[in-house]
C-alpha cells in the first residue's frame, strides 16, 4: 500500500509543479499579446509573431496543466449529480471515468508519438511569415498524454482504495 500512495504522491507532485511552471506561460502570452497591442495600435506597427507565439504557448500551457487539472477536479463535472451519490457509488463512477482516461490517454500517445518523432525529423516550422519552430510544441503532446496517463493511473488506484472505505485516500 506505502508502494501505491508513494507513486500516486509522487505522480502528483510532479504534475503540480509542471502546472505552475506551465501557468508562467500565460504570463508570456500576456506581455505578448499586450507588446502586439501597443505596438499595432500606438505605433502603427504590427509583429508577425506575437499572434503565432501566444498561440504556440497556449497549447503547452493547456497540455502540461492537464494533469494537475484532473487531480483537483478543476475540469467539468455534473457535480448536481454526483454530489447526490454516497461516497461509495461515487468512488465507483470514479473509477470507470479515469479507466477511460486511462484508456484515451493510451491511444492519444501512440497517435502522438509518430507525429511529434516525424516533426523532430523534419525540423516541422509554421510557414508563416515568421516561420518558428514548431516541432518542440509537437513533443509536447505525448509527453503532456503520458503525464496525464500517470495521473489518470494515481486517481484510480486513490478511487480504488475509496471503494474499499479509505476515505483519507484523495489527498
Amino acid at each position: 500500500m506505502q508502494i501505491l500512495d508513494g507513486y500516486c504522491q509522487t505522480v502528483t507532485q510532479v504534475n503540480r509543479w509542471l502546472a505552475i511552471a506551465a501557468s508562467s506561460l500565460v504570463f508570456i502570452m500576456v506581455a505578448v499579446i499586450s507588446y502586439e497591442v501597443v505596438a499595432r495600435y500606438f505605433f502603427d506597427a504590427p509583429t508577425i509573431w506575437a499572434l503565432e507565439l501566444s498561440t504556440l504557448l497556449l497549447g503547452p500551457y493547456f497540455l502540461l496543466a492537464g494533469p494537475h487539472f484532473l487531480h483537483t477536479a478543476g475540469h467539468v463535472n455534473v457535480d448536481i449529480l454526483y454530489s447526490k451519490l454516497s461516497p461509495r457509488i461515487a468512488a465507483i463512477a470514479d473509477t470507470g471515468i479515469y479507466a477511460v482516461i486511462v484508456l484515451i490517454s493510451c491511444i492519444l500517445i501512440y497517435q502522438s508519438i509518430p507525429i511529434a518523432q516525424n516533426s523532430i525529423d523534419s525540423g516541422e516550422t509554421s510557414f508563416s511569415s515568421w516561420n518558428p519552430a514548431i516541432w518542440p510544441v509537437k513533443t509536447v503532446i505525448p509527453v503532456a498524454f503520458s503525464l496525464l496517463l500517470l495521473q489518470s493511473i494515481a486517481e484510480l488506484l486513490t478511487a480504488i482504495q475509496r471503494i474499499g472505505g479509505r476515505e483519507e485516500a484523495r489527498a
